[in-house]
């Protein structure tokens, strides 16, 4: 079986030069492939491979006390679903290109939990009565294999199209609450930092986006599968990938 992982981090980094040279080393010597992310900003990784190889990596990059506080999502799979391991340099971990949406420069946004966002999906509106609208920020091409049900989608095809899209449907979204969310919570991160920013105060980010939420809280609420950047295509509820090993009857 291959464990398949998805983490981010924001936090400074002095030295992504540095820090990427030695990521690349350590998941080189535990054989795993994926891709590796490192900006000032902080880390975003994608990186499967055996379990040992997978809990060495990790135990070592959370023993710095830098990311201590990484999350780390897992699933597993038959077989590898990435063709090779690469490891980058960028200005940033996601690119929004928006000094407002930074995470680096202001606090976090307010985040809401799976199970919150379940129980409020379940009585059709938040603690205080008010409706609750789940924004996707992901770009069309993922929301096709699935998203929340009623969710406000955007034609989209990259992240940074974003807030143009959104123009359109602020004022109607005035008197809601505003879930925020992405695969596995980076976008809706800074979507959710922006928004505010803008004067959006009524936003909350689903924390750990809908790999957290299927991790948490199964598929309730949900309908069709999360789209993945890799050859397993999608994931459903259960995280079991769309396209894998015993289905395709690859060697």
């Amino acid at each position: 079986m291959i464990a398949n992982t998805a983490a981010y981090l924001f936090t400074p980094i002095a030295d992504p030069d540095a820090l990427c040279a030695t990521l690349l080393a350590r998941a080189t010597a535990a054989d795993l492939r994926g891709t590796i992310l490192v900006a000032g900003e902080g880390i975003n990784l994608f990186l499967a491979g055996s379990q040992a190889g997978i809990d060495g990596f990790y135990a070592a990059l959370q023993a710095d006390a830098r990311f201590a506080d990484l999350r780390v999502k897992t699933s597993v799979s038959q077989r590898q679903p990435f063709a090779r391991l690469k490891a980058k340099v960028k200005p940033e971990i996601i690119s929004f290109r928006i000094d407002d949406g930074q995470p680096l420069a202001y606090p976090r946004a307010p985040s809401v939990d799976p199970a919150t966002v379940q129980r409020w999906l379940r009585q059709g509106h938040d603690d205080a009565g008010k409706p609750v609208v789940m924004l996707d920020t992901r770009n069309t091409q993922e929301i096709a294999y699935g998203t929340f049900q009623d969710a406000l989608v955007l034609p989209i095809t990259k992240f940074t199209d974003l807030p143009d899209a959104l123009a359109p449907h602020r004022d109607a979204l005035r008197d809601s609450t505003v879930v925020s969310f992405c695969t596995g919570g980076i976008r809706c991160e800074k979507a959710a930092l922006w928004m505010r920013n803008d004067g959006m105060d009524n936003v909350l980010q689903l924390d750990g986006g809908i790999l957290g939420y299927f991790e948490a809280v199964g598929g309730e609420g949900y309908d069709g599968r999360c789209f993945v950047f890799d050859e397993r295509v999608a994931l459903d509820a259960e995280l079991k990938p769309l396209v894998d090993q015993a289905e395709t009857g690859a060697a």
